[in-house]
């Protein structure tokens, strides 16, 4: 399995938002946790990607147990491993589209120019060569959704997960986002996990987990 989680749980203060989740989503699986908001998905969410601790509960990523890393060692590990793509994209709006996408392998401590070449590749692969050189504001949302999939590829990583990355765009972009993952799936056999409220992006995944109340009632 490339991603297990054991016995999550998660609290606020009083509030349980996690109530004992037990997940495994194996490798070149597009996985989407679907629930209503509120039903602690995308806690469930950041705490697999190690962006949030569990109160209780192992998280496993490709079988090294990730909350037992120290900050800096789990930094590098994130860095190297997983990737993020988000609703709302998160491109750094004085950056280009390549300098945006090659942000994450100059952190990794990849050289400036083989970060470029393949921010380069990438973002060809996603169909936005005309636009290497373009800011965000000059952008359109599914390419600023394109380019934020190429950053989070760039490095390589074992999962990507997803937080809601089509909430932002037209009825059009959601479906070719959801296809341009299949695609990546299908030639690179990268794994997915992608929080959704969208039924019909769901039914596009190889698995759908349901979540309800902080708990998994199907999967």
């Amino acid at each position: 399995m490339i991603v297990e989680g054991r016995n999550i749980h998660k609290s606020f203060g009083d509030l349980e938002v996690l109530k004992g989740i037990d997940v495994s989503i194996g490798a070149g699986e597009i996985v989407s946790i679907l629930g209503a908001s509120g039903t602690g998905k995308t806690t469930l969410l950041q705490i697999l990607g190690s962006l949030d601790h569990p109160t209780k509960g192992e998280i496993f990523i490709d079988g090294t147990s990730i909350h037992e890393l120290p900050e800096r060692q789990l930094a590098q590990f994130r860095n190297k491993n997983i990737g993020f793509v988000f609703q709302f994209h998160q491109l750094l709006p004085e950056f280009t589209a390549v300098e945006n996408c090659m942000l994450p392998a100059l952190i990794g401590g990849v050289q400036k120019q083989n970060a470029r070449l393949r921010a380069e590749e990438l973002l060809g692969f996603l169909g936005l060569s005309h636009r290497l050189e373009h800011k965000p504001s000059e952008m359109s949302g599914g390419e600023k959704q394109r380019v934020a999939v190429a950053r989070a590829l760039i490095n390589d990583p074992l999962v990507i997960f997803a937080d809601e990355p089509s909430g932002n765009l037209d009825s059009k972009n959601q479906d070719d986002l959801m296809d341009l993952f299949v695609s990546l799936r299908d030639q690179f056999r990268q794994t997915f996990v992608i929080v959704t409220h969208d039924e019909h992006l769901a039914h596009k995944s190889d698995r759908t987990i349901m979540m309800r109340d902080g708990l998994i009632i199907n999967d």
